[in-house]
């Protein structure tokens, strides 16, 4: 079925919930209005109807072709990146003085989104360059930005980030790509890397691969990595492309999902290029303080991944409700003179209802995630900034965390929905499943994303952040409490089961929070045996809070006397989401308190 820009609730959770007003005050943003905002959203909708979701099923059906070291993408995705390379999409969030547009992240976020909805493959590629523009304008010298930033911008290149290699997954300490200085100031690089997401393709005219590797004269561990710039071609004096780079493709990997995404091996130092034996590199910042660069573009990286999360749990969703609205079976509970269309059904609306929420509340956690972004670079108030910034870094790995896990289940529900016909390739739902099934894998998994919250999110600041969080959820749930006096008789069941959801899942979140802290000094084994339920309790009562606030907003807007739809909808999701997905709060809160016991109990795995 064809994909539809979800544009009100883009609309919604940007102005309601994200502040994008205030957003818009912040110092830099002065040209950015509601009204460029709005022209940019129904642009980016129309373009992603037309132009990339067309590719999500070729992408799936007729994946990258690799031949003799060369990769020839799907048919249609070369078109489609020059479109959106023309049309200044790679340049939404990055400065103008670069060729951008310097839009705040917030306002990238939903066109972000809706690309990776559309195509979740086709996106990827996108995705990575950005985060290749952001750590050469965070670390890159002024010479590196000048060549590489307006061209990666531009659309003419694009970029990747290549970490793993063969023994060294998430364990970078056991990088060994090797870079030996020569004489002119560059590096020769040489080593294998493994799971490049578009190592190669034909979709551009040069690929910019930023490299992790080690001098000879490095320390071990990750204190002797250091990051390259390492160009297919290589960049002559007048920006011109010259020889072939010695690095190549070796082959390209079969997966489960994001087929029309080519994902490569790459070989740095096979001697079949126009340089001689060894890939050119450039020396990014200091030596050995290459992970500590990378980590810009892989936070970027893990922000978007959550996206990507959000994204194809709305085309799940979108895909589900169509054909539960033409299915006709059974006969209603009720009763009915015939069969009648599934979502009549009891529990497929409890199916749907949780696809709609799950994704509707995880676009708004990663949103208001984005606005905390734009204050914590923007706000001309230090502690502000400061503030700001330190929310914004302790919500990336729930964000990324969370909404990947939950795509997997709102993919999984969109199975259910199909029933026997989800397990047929042909109806297009099992896609999003195979797809979302890498999103809690790759940019670091669900237990990596955990396990720095605990760590550098919650333990380092003494939980202030997480506490901060949670005394602005205690306001919002005096705000529900108002509302149900206000209520009318009808009204007041669902605000009183989201107010004792609400209040029951902060004081869940607040316990999990202290089991961390306190556990942290002398039982750290039981501390991370809890971080991934941790996780996943502050993804579901971030969720629940921002649903709270959206209820609160469509109850003004209906009192104010709004008969949009969407309005009457967004509440019933709110009031779902707080009977239907708060509770596991309860459950999830129990989990992480019984860390000690977890932990214990993972020991009997090593006996033998």
């Amino acid at each position: 079925m064809p994909y539809v820009t979800p544009l009100q609730d883009f609309r919604f959770a940007l102005k309601e919930l994200a502040g994008l007003d205030e957003v818009l005050k912040l110092p830099g943003f002065e040209e950015v209005t509601p009204d460029l905002v709005d022209a940019i959203l129904e642009e980016n909708g129309r373009f992603v109807e037309q132009a990339v979701a067309p590719l999500n099923v070729p992408g799936d059906t007729q994946p990258p072709v690799w031949k003799d070291g060369r990769v020839t993408t799907t048919p249609g995705y070369a078109q489609g990146f020059k479109d959106y390379a023309a049309g200044g999409w790679q340049g939404l969030q990055h400065p103008a003085e670069w060729g951008g547009q310097g839009l705040p992240k917030l306002v990238a976020a939903a066109p972000g989104e809706n690309i990776q909805a559309a195509s979740l493959a086709f996106s990827l590629c996108p995705m990575l360059t950005d985060g290749v523009i952001e750590a050469l304008l965070t670390v890159g010298s002024d010479a590196q930005r000048k060549q590489y930033v307006p061209q990666l911008i531009g659309g003419k290149w694009t970029g990747t980030m290549n970490l793993t290699e063969p023994q060294a997954g998430s364990d970078l300490a056991q990088v060994a790509t090797r870079a030996v200085k020569q004489d002119d100031g560059s590096y020769r690089l040489t080593g294998q890397k493994i799971f490049i997401t578009y190592g190669d393709h034909d979709l551009a005219e040069n690929i910019i691969h930023l490299v992790l590797a080690r001098t000879p004269d490095a320390p071990a561990g990750v204190k002797g990595i250091s990051l390259f710039i390492v160009p297919k071609f290589l960049v002559q004096a007048d920006g011109s492309l010259g020889k072939r780079n010695d690095v190549w493709c070796a082959s390209l990997e079969h997966k489960l999902g994001i087929h029309g995404s080519p994902t490569a091996v790459l070989l740095y130092g096979s001697g079949k290029g126009e340089v001689g034996e060894g890939a050119i590199g450039y020396l990014v910042g200091e030596q050995n303080r290459g992970l500590e660069y990378m980590f810009i573009m892989m936070n970027a990286a893990r922000y978007s991944v959550g996206q990507q999360g959000i994204g194809v749990s709305e085309r799940a969703y979108q895909h589900a409700l169509a054909y539960a609205r033409d299915r006709v079976q059974g006969r209603a509970v009720e009763g009915s003179a015939g069969p009648v269309a599934i979502v009549r059904h009891p529990d497929v609306q409890r199916m749907l209802m949780t696809m709609k929420a799950l994704t509707e509340a995880a676009r708004a956690v990663s949103y208001v995630t984005a606005a905390a972004h734009d204050k914590g670079t923007h706000h001309p108030d230090p502690e502000l900034r400061a503030r700001n910034r330190a929310f914004y870094e302790y919500m990336v790995p729930i964000v990324k965390g969370y909404s990947t896990e939950t795509a997997v289940e709102v993919a999984s529900l969109g199975l259910q929905v199909h029933g026997g016909m989800g397990y047929i390739e042909e109806t297009g739902a099992a896609q999003y499943y195979r797809d979302a099934r890498i999103l809690p894998i790759y940019e670091g998994t669900t237990a990596i994303q955990a396990n720095d919250l605990v760590s550098r999110k919650t333990q380092r600041d003494g939980g202030a952040t997480a506490h901060a969080a949670i005394s602005a959820m205690r306001e919002t749930l005096r705000a529900v409490e108002a509302e149900v006096t206000r209520a009318s008789a009808d009204e007041r069941e669902g605000l009183r089961l989201l107010r004792d959801n609400l209040d029951s899942a902060i004081q869940a979140y607040e316990a999990g929070v202290a089991f961390i802290l306190e556990q942290s000094p002398t039982n750290i084994r039981a501390v991370y045996s809890s971080s991934v339920p941790y996780l996943m309790l502050a993804g579901v009562v971030h969720g629940g809070w921002q649903m709270a606030r959206a209820v609160l907003a469509c109850r003004r807007h209906l009192a104010a006397g709004s008969s949009d739809p969407f309005h009457t909808s967004k509440l019933a999701t709110g009031l779902f989401y707080a009977a239907h997905i708060l509770p596991r709060a309860l459950t999830l809160s129990a989990a992480v308190r019984a860390g000690v016991v977890a932990d214990a109990c993972g020991a009997s795995l090593n006996i033998a």
